[in-house]
């Protein structure tokens, strides 16, 4: 049984795929701080092939001893999105980009690594259609610590890592996320009935959340073709402006709907992406913008966000 070990796997994607990869016989272990809490893995210590171990990925000794039994490592441990990484950019340096460096220069060349990284890290792009060889412009700090992440890992020549270049994740998760674009924009419309946009105009591709963890399995089951590589990760057909985005919702309920002339979103990534390369190996998502979103809108019935300072 091959064992698998997934840093941050008590996240937003790790609680979606930790139970694929034991669906699919993996033996898996979660090295994660709980810096959000455990409540989304909390079903799965039933398993005899689940294991936990509460770690930091700074910290260098208990991370090197969790790679040391593995055959697999998903390194999912990430500080995520602009206004974390902005908030703690010290923080986001150590865990983004410090623990991938140690990850890459503590594996053997026998074991497998599928790294997470993300489309930030091409910036704003105008007038033309990002491949892998497209060069790096990360505007954040975020995409900053991705870029050098990924430059550590491919530097060690020895290092058999697959990096994975994302699409704007949206989606239900037992780890839920309302940070994100379009779980944002849905929460909004749901609970506030209202939904402010700046720059509607600005571009992104979309990847649910159950996309992304069927693209992890797929490079456990085809290291052979896929070390040492760079892939975009999402489809072509999911790319969408943020009025796209907000009149799709207008399809399912009617909210009030504002377009700012003014003002400026402090997120500015604005590109298009090829996914030629990774479909070329057979992989496709299987979720569409419409049946995640409304996936999201009956969810949106469970979640509450409580503002303890108010009595409204």
């Amino acid at each position: 049984m091959e064992k698998v070990l997934v840093t941050g796997g008590a996240g937003y994607v790790g609680s979606v795929l930790v139970p694929m990869l034991l669906e699919k016989g993996y033996d898996v272990t979660v090295f994660d701080s709980l810096m959000y809490g455990g409540d989304g893995i909390l079903p799965l210590f039933h398993n005899d092939s689940f294991h936990f171990i509460k770690g930091d990925v700074r910290d260098g000794n208990a991370l090197k001893k969790a790679i040391s039994d593995a055959d697999s490592i998903v390194h999912l441990a990430a500080i995520v999105g602009y206004p974390a990484c902005k908030k703690d950019p010290v923080l986001a340096k150590q865990i983004n980009e410090d623990s991938s460096k140690f990850i890459a220069d503590n594996v053997s060349p026998e074991q497998l690594v599928v790294f997470t990284s993300t489309g930030s890290n091409y910036g704003a792009v105008t007038d033309e259609v990002c491949t892998e060889e497209t060069p790096l412009s990360p505007l954040t700090v975020y995409g900053e610590t991705k870029t050098n992440a990924e430059r550590h890992f491919l530097a060690n020549k020895s290092c058999n890592v697959v990096i994975y270049r994302y699409a704007t994740a949206f989606g239900v998760s037992p780890r839920m996320r309302l940070d994100l674009l379009i779980n944002d924009f849905v929460y909004q419309m749901v609970k506030n009935n209202y939904l402010l946009i700046y720059e509607k105009e600005f571009k992104r591709t979309f990847i649910h959340v159950r996309d992304i963890a069927r693209s992890v399995i797929f490079a456990l089951e085809n290291r052979g073709k896929m070390a040492r590589q760079v892939y975009n990760v999402g489809d072509n057909g999911m790319n969408y402006s943020k009025e796209d985005i907000a009149l799709i919702l207008k399809k399912y309920k009617d909210y009030y709907l504002h377009f700012a002339d003014s003002g400026k979103d402090e997120d500015q990534r604005n590109y298009e992406v090829s996914y030629k390369k990774i479909n070329s190996l057979g992989f496709r998502t299987v979720i569409d913008i419409h049946k995640g979103i409304k996936e999201l809108i009956r969810a949106m019935e469970v979640i509450q966000v409580p503002r303890v300072y108010s009595n409204v």
